[in-house]
C-alpha cells in the first residue's frame, strides 16, 4: 500500500517536472498503467465537493424541518448539528484520503480496513442507489426547467435524460472541461444564494417576519429531532462522494483536508444566511407551511419575477449538483472494477482523453434507465440514508487502521482524534436507529439492499474463481 501511495505522489512530482503529462491528450505510456492522471487543484475540489452539497436541498427542506422543529432556535440548532456532523465526517475521511490517494473514496477504505467482502457490499449498494441520486436531481432540473419551457411528462423525461447525457459527455472527453464547468456553476450558484439572501433582508422590513419575534429554542421530541437531522444531511452531502477522487487530486495529502473542511465551513454558513433570510421574510409557520419556502419568500418581496428567480436558481444548483455527481460516481466502479470486483471492462482508462470512460457511459445508462422506469418519489426513497451505514464504518475504519495498520504513513490525522471521529459513528448510529423507528419503510429498503449484496459477492468471488481456473 506504501508502495502504490509513493507511485501516486511520483506521478504528480514527474507532473510538475513535465507539463504535457497533466494534458487532456497525454500518451498512456507517461502515466502508470493502474492511475488516473493528477488534474484537480484545490478549488476545483472545493467546487466539486459544495457542487454536489448544493442541490435542490436547500429549496425544499428549510419548511419540513421548521415543522418537525416547531421553533426558530429549534431550527437553526438541527441546521447546526448537520454541519457539524458533516465537519466531523470530513475531518475523518481526510484522513483516509491522504492515506490512500486513489480513485474509490468509500469502497478504498472499507478495503483496507475490513477486506473485500465489505468493499464490494458496499460498491453493490452503490450501484443500486447511487443511479437513482443522479435521476432524481435531473428530475428536479426539469420539473423547474418547465417555468420556461412548455413541457409535458414525457418532456421533462427528456430534458433530464439530455441532461444526464451532456454532464456524462463533459465527464468522458476532459475531466479539466468538466471540472472547470463545475466551477463555474459552484460559484454561479453559491453567489445565488447568498445573493438571494442579501436581497430578501434588503428589501423586506422584517416587521412580519419569525426573526422580529423572540426567539424560542424548544424541540417537541426526541424522534422529530432525530427526523430533523436525517432530513437537514440531505442538503449536507457530498463530503463522502468527493473522496472518489482522490486519484485524482495533485498533493492529495494537503489539497484534500483543506477542500473538504473548507467546503463544510462554506456551505454550512452559506445555509444559515439563507435560512435566516427565509425566516426575516415569513412567519415561522408560514416557512413550516410552505411547499416551496424559497419561492414563497422572495414572491413576498418580488412578485412573480421573485418565483421566477427562485427557479432559475434550482436549475443552477440542480445542474450543478448533477455535474458534480457525474465526476465522481464513475470512480467508484472503476476502483471496483481495477480491484476485480466488477467487469474488468468498466476500469479501462481511455488512451486519449485518460479518463474512466467506460465507467462513466455505465453511470450514465444506469441513471437514464432509473430516470424511465421509476418516479421522483420512489427515486428519492432510494437513495436517502441508503449509504449512511457506511459511512459510519469508514469513519470506524480511522479507528481500525490506528491499530491494524500503525506504522503506515498518515500525511495528514485527523483533527480532534478519537473524539471527532467517535462524534460523527455515535451520530451516525443514531440517526440509523432513529430512521428505523420513524421510517421504517425507506429504512428496510436500503437495508434489503445492502443485505442482497452478500449472496452476490459470493456468486461473483465463485464465477470469478472458476474464470481464473480455466484460464
Amino acid at each position: 500500500m506504501a508502495d502504490l501511495a509513493a507511485k501516486s505522489f511520483s506521478t504528480e512530482a514527474a507532473a510538475r517536472a513535465d507539463p504535457s503529462l497533466t494534458s487532456d491528450t497525454a500518451q498512456p505510456a507517461q502515466l502508470p498503467t493502474d492511475a488516473l492522471p493528477r488534474r484537480l487543484g484545490l478549488w476545483s475540489l472545493v467546487a466539486i465537493t459544495m457542487g454536489i452539497m448544493i442541490g435542490s436541498g436547500i429549496f425544499r427542506t428549510p419548511s419540513s424541518i421548521a415543522q418537525m422543529t416547531g421553533s426558530v432556535g429549534g431550527l437553526t440548532l438541527i441546521w447546526s448539528l448537520g454541519g457539524l456532523i458533516t465537519l466531523c465526517l470530513a475531518l475523518s475521511l481526510a484522513e483516509l484520503a491522504a492515506m490512500f490517494p486513489r480513485a474509490g473514496g468509500i469502497y478504498v477504505y472499507l478495503h483496507e480496513a475490513y477486506g473485500p467482502a465489505v468493499a464490494f457490499v458496499f460498491g453493490w449498494t452503490f450501484l443500486i442507489i447511487n443511479p437513482a441520486q443522479w435521476a432524481a436531481i435531473t428530475v428536479i432540473f426539469a420539473e423547474y426547467a418547465s417555468a420556461f419551457l412548455p413541457l409535458t411528462a414525457g418532456g421533462k423525461r427528456l430534458v433530464a435524460s439530455a441532461l444526464i447525457v451532456f454532464v456524462s459527455a463533459a465527464n468522458y472527453f476532459s475531466l479539466r472541461f468538466a471540472s472547470a464547468l463545475q466551477n463555474f456553476a459552484t460559484a454561479s450558484k453559491a453567489l445565488a444564494l447568498a445573493g438571494i439572501s442579501v436581497f430578501l433582508f434588503a428589501l423586506s422590513g422584517g416587521s412580519t417576519g419569525a426573526l422580529s419575534q423572540p426567539i424560542t429554542w424548544s424541540l417537541p421530541s426526541i424522534s422529530s429531532a432525530a427526523v430533523a437531522i436525517v432530513t437537514v444531511l440531505w442538503p449536507y452531502e457530498g463530503v463522502a462522494s468527493a473522496c472518489a477522487l482522490s486519484g485524482e487530486v495533485r498533493n492529495p495529502a494537503r489539497t484534500i483536508p483543506r477542500a473538504l473542511v473548507l467546503s463544510v465551513i462554506c456551505v454550512t454558513l452559506l445555509y444559515l444566511f439563507i435560512n435566516a433570510a427565509y425566516l426575516h421574510v415569513l412567519p415561522f409557520k408560514a416557512v413550516a407551511g410552505s411547499e416551496l419556502v424559497a419561492a414563497d419568500a422572495m414572491q413576498t418581496v418580488a412578485g412573480r419575477t421573485g418565483a421566477a428567480i427562485i427557479a432559475a436558481c434550482v436549475l443552477l444548483s440542480t445542474f450543478g449538483a448533477i455535474a458534480g455527481t457525474a465526476i465522481v460516481d464513475p470512480r467508484v466502479f472503476f476502483a471496483m472494477a481495477r480491484d476485480g470486483m466488477f467487469f474488468k471492462r468498466i476500469g479501462a482508462i481511455h488512451p486519449r482523453y485518460q479518463t474512466p470512460h467506460v465507467a462513466i457511459v455505465v453511470s450514465a445508462i444506469l441513471a437514464i434507465a432509473y430516470l424511465w422506469v421509476r418516479t421522483f418519489e420512489e427515486l428519492a426513497a432510494q437513495f436517502i440514508l441508503g449509504l449512511w451505514l457506511f459511512y459510519a464504518l469508514a469513519v470506524l475504519a480511522v479507528m481500525v487502521l490506528r491499530i491494524r495498520q500503525p506504522t503506515t504513513p498518515r500525511p495528514y490525522r485527523a483533527v480532534g482524534y478519537p473524539v471527532v471521529p467517535g462524534i460523527f459513528v455515535l451520530s451516525a448510529i443514531g440517526l440509523l436507529a432513529g430512521a428505523f423507528m420513524e421510517l421504517p419503510t425507506i429504512s428496510l429498503l436500503n437495508l434489503s439492499v445492502t443485505l442482497a449484496g452478500i449472496p452476490v459477492y459470493w456468486v461473483w468471488k465463485t464465477v470469478r474463481g472458476k474464470s481464473k481456473a480455466r484460464s
